[in-house]
């Protein structure tokens, strides 16, 4: 059993914990936060309770922690993984990794130099419903057109309405909706058809500077592939790869979920339904076990990922310039 640490305490770092724990695999022993009292408020959730910090470089330092979860903002995320990988702690940080793709390649270099593991918290990439998902997409012939979509209204939103700046919709934390929810459609894109020949994009900007919503369209040779996200409203439609003898739909295609194939004389066939969000998770905390310990056996598996880390955060950045969204 492995013992890692968290920085965050937001909602998604409950559900990371509760997932790694869920593995048999990981042990909490520690926690970060800015402020000690809502630190130790987090930590006596858990069993333990785990230590509580409030000074990062300390918790770096310590010897009973092998690896991090970092789920701060966006733009403390390459730094913050920068100290504890200097101190020899693997790192396992929401996406996405940076705005800059330069960020992500010195520190997956710094990763590498150190004989760490550098891995981004992309559901996508772990979940075993994928093998199944991407069966499907073969069954249904050539894929013309996908249209990815990830509209979720944001619980922060309303605040926002209220006069606030929530720091999702504050662009000096580098979010918005493409690096918070655009980043789950750019990666089955990029990871299913590749590179595309041209890409176009738009934002609808709030008065925060931050974009609440966009849209990317994907150019290739043979298919279209239209990216839709957005904070600000709840999609109805979902996702769906149209093939030449069916489509493929996918209620979440953050989650990989409630996937079926709608073959063109109507007929429907599941292919996967409906995972609870830590079990979600626990994907990602059990394949970062695996490249810790199994480092040999899953070295292909890794650089994958790390590859698709970057490949990324490299598009996150051209679709950003293409629809103006500048970070201050």
């Amino acid at each position: 059993m492995l013992r890692f640490g968290t920085v965050g305490t937001g909602w998604i770092v409950d559900s990371y914990i509760t997932g790694a724990l869920e593995t048999g695999l990981w042990q909490l022993a520690a926690v970060y936060s800015r402020r000690e009292e809502t630190g130790r408020a987090f930590a006596e959730k858990y069993p333990g309770p785990p230590q509580v910090y409030t000074d990062l470089a300390a918790m770096a330092e310590s010897p009973g922690i092998d690896a991090v979860y970092i789920a701060s903002p966006n733009r403390y995320h390459t730094e913050q993984a920068r100290v504890f990988l200097e101190h020899g702690k693997h790192v396992i940080c929401e996406k996405p990794l940076s705005a800059h793709p330069e960020e992500v390649r010195a520190v997956q270099a710094l990763a590498r130099e150190k004989g760490l593991v550098f891995m981004e918290a992309i559901m996508y990439m772990h979940l075993p419903q994928r093998a199944r998902f991407e069966d499907a997409l073969r069954r249904i012939g050539d894929v013309s057109l996908a249209k990815i979509d990830f509209c979720q209204r944001s619980s922060k939103y309303d605040a926002y309405l209220a006069g606030e700046v929530p720091n999702i919709f504050n662009p000096a934390l580098e979010t918005g909706a493409l690096m918070d929810l655009g980043v789950y459609c750019v990666y089955p894109a990029l990871h299913l058809f590749g590179e595309p020949e041209s890409v176009q994009a738009a934002a609808h900007f709030l008065t925060t500077g931050a974009d609440g919503s966009g849209a990317a369209l994907f150019q290739y040779k043979d298919k279209l592939v239209d990216l839709v996200y957005s904070k600000l409203g709840q999609a109805a439609a979902n996702t769906d790869f149209q093939g030449t003898y069916g489509t493929v739909s996918v209620g979440s295609i953050s989650r990989l979920a409630e996937i079926e194939i709608v073959w063109n004389s109507g007929e429907r066939e599941k292919i996967h339904g409906e995972d609870p969000k830590p079990a979600l998770m626990g994907y990602e905390a059990k394949d970062l076990y695996r490249y810790i310990t199994e480092p040999e056996a899953t070295r292909e598996d890794y650089l994958t990922c790390a590859e698709m880390s970057l490949r990324a955060a490299e598009m996150l950045e051209k679709i950003r310039k293409k629809a103006g969204i500048e970070f201050t």
